[in-house]
C-alpha cells in the first residue's frame, strides 16, 4: 500500500518537501539584501514591526502605509498567508497594494515560522495560527492613525481557512477576504477532493503516533525529509505552478517553509480533528468576500465555504488564473475589487 502518511498529508509534500533542494546552493543563488519578492509602491511606507500574541510567542511583521495620510485615521487590514509563506512574499505584496489604496496594512509572518517567535521552528496550529490573526488586530487597534472600529483581514491560501475562522470568534473584524484559499484541517484529515477513507486516516494517526514515540526518545523534534533536488517532469500540474513559484525567483525566498525547507513530522496532529470552518456562519451579518481562480485545484474550498457562510457575501471566480496565479500576479489578482469591498465596508 502507498505510504499513508503521503496520502493525508500530500500538502506537507507540495507546500515545500517534494520541492526542497539544495539549500544552501539555492540560496546563494536568490538571496538578496532585503530579499522581498516585489518591489515597494513609492506611493508606501514600510517598517518593521513586532507584537505578542496571547500565548505569548512575539510575531514579526511589516507594516505598511499610505505615504501624506498625515493625521487621518485610516481604515486598517491584517493579511498573512499562504500557508508555509513568510511576509517577504505573497502576504506582503497584498499589502503593498492594499495600503497604496489608502489602508493601513500588517502583514505579518504566523507563530513558529519566518521571523515570528516560537519553538520548535516550522510548526503550525489551527488555534494558534488563528490567534495570530488576533493579536494582528490587537496591534492595529491600538495604533495612533487607525480606526480601530475599521478593521479587516485578508487570509491567502491556507490562512484563508484561519482568516475565517478568526473572524467567526473575533466580533472585533469587520470584514473578511480570502484568496485561493485553502481548508488546512479539511485537506490535512480528509486529503485532496476528501478521498482519504478511515483505514488510512487511522494508519496515518498510528504512524504519528510512532513519531511521538521517536521524538520523545531523542528529546526533539524530527522534521519532514528533505525531496528530489528538481521535478522529474511526471508531477500533477499544480506541484509544477507551486514549484514555479516557491522554488524559482519570482517567489523563493530562505526562510519560507515552502522554499525547500521542512514542517516537524508531527504538524498533522492538531489538524487532524479540529474543522475550523465549523462556525462560520456566525461571520454574519459581518461580509465576507472570497476570490479563487477559475482553475485551481483548491477552487472546491473556496466553493464550500461559500456555501456555509451567510449573507452578505460574494464569490469572485477569477478566469482562467490557477492557484498560484494569486499569489503575485498583479494583473490578475482583483486587488480593485478588494479595495472596493474593504472601503464599502469599513465606513
Amino acid at each position: 500500500m502507498k505510504n499513508i502518511a503521503i496520502i493525508v498529508i500530500a500538502f506537507l509534500m507540495t507546500f515545500g518537501q517534494a520541492f526542497a533542494q539544495n539549500k544552501k546552493e539555492n540560496s546563494k543563488k536568490m538571496e538578496t539584501t532585503e530579499q522581498y519578492t516585489f518591489q515597494l509602491s513609492e506611493k508606501v511606507t514600510r517598517q518593521k514591526v513586532s507584537f505578542k500574541n496571547r500565548y505569548g510567542i512575539m510575531l514579526s511583521g511589516d507594516l505598511y502605509l499610505p505615504k501624506n495620510s498625515g493625521n487621518e485615521k485610516l481604515s486598517a487590514l491584517a493579511i498573512s498567508g499562504p500557508f508555509g509563506a513568510v511576509k517577504e512574499q505573497s502576504s506582503g505584496l497584498y499589502a503593498n497594494q492594499m495600503a497604496e489604496r489608502g489602508f493601513a496594512v500588517v502583514a505579518f509572518d504566523p507563530s513558529y515560522t519566518g521571523e515570528s517567535g516560537g519553538e520548535p521552528r516550522n510548526l503550525a496550529s489551527p488555534e494558534i495560527n488563528t490567534e495570530d490573526f488576533s493579536a494582528a488586530v490587537d496591534f492595529l487597534g491600538i495604533q495612533k492613525n487607525v480606526d480601530r472600529e475599521k478593521i479587516g483581514i485578508i487570509g491567502i491560501c491556507g490562512f484563508g481557512g484561519f482568516a475565517l475562522n478568526a473572524t467567526a470568534i473575533d466580533k472585533r473584524i469587520k470584514a473578511v477576504a480570502t484568496s485561493t484559499m485553502y481548508d488546512m484541517t479539511r485537506v490535512m484529515s480528509k486529503g485532496y477532493n476528501d478521498a482519504v477513507t478511515l483505514e488510512q486516516r487511522t494508519k496515518m494517526l498510528e504512524q504519528l503516533g510512532q513519531q511521538r514515540w521517536k521524538d520523545a526518545e531523542n528529546g526533539t523534534f524530527t522534521y519532514g525529509p528533505e525531496g528530489n533536488k528538481a521535478l522529474k517532469g511526471d508531477e500533477p500540474q499544480f506541484l509544477k505552478e507551486y514549484y514555479d513559484y516557491y522554488r524559482t525567483k519570482r517567489g523563493f525566498h530562505k526562510r519560507s517553509v515552502n522554499s525547500g525547507n521542512s514542517w516537524t513530522a508531527t504538524t498533522p496532529l492538531s489538524f487532524m480533528n479540529m474543522p475550523i470552518l465549523t462556525y462560520i456562519k456566525e461571520i454574519s451579518p459581518r461580509p465576507v468576500l472570497i476570490i479563487a481562480g477559475e482553475k485551481a485545484h483548491s477552487k472546491y474550498f473556496s466553493e464550500t465555504a461559500f456555501q456555509n457562510v451567510n449573507e452578505p457575501k460574494e464569490l469572485v471566480i477569477v478566469p482562467n488564473a490557477v492557484h498560484v496565479d494569486l499569489y503575485d500576479k498583479v494583473d490578475v489578482i482583483p486587488f480593485d475589487k478588494l479595495e472596493t469591498f474593504f472601503k464599502g465596508y469599513l465606513k
